[in-house]
């Protein structure tokens, strides 16, 4: 389920890692948005296209964005690592 998003582009992909580790590598096209901040910043990922995929290092910290995005009222999915994430969108027809 989750994958076919990522595979169709569908969505926004978020990633809810610190600015540091997203510097290290991170899925092309996705925004970064950590976790700590996406509170202060729920205007902004409202204008984003829905479904989120929401990604970080192992899948805990977008686990804890989903939650708090899902009770909100946003569509979205815990995509967990964004390694796996990144290989999904690798695989776009």
């Amino acid at each position: 389920m989750i994958e076919d998003l990522i595979k169709n582009g569908t969505g926004t992909i978020i990633d809810v890692r610190t600015p540091a580790e997203f510097m290290g590598g991170h899925v092309s096209g996705s925004i970064n948005i950590p976790l700590q901040e996406l509170e202060q910043r729920f205007e902004e990922v409202t204008t984003f296209t829905q479904p989120l995929i929401l990604c970080c290092a192992s899948g805990g910290r977008s686990g804890m964005a989903t939650q708090f995005l899902s009770s909100k009222g946003i569509e979205c999915h815990n995509g967990g690592g964004w390694m796996e994430v990144n290989f999904y969108q690798s695989q776009q027809g």
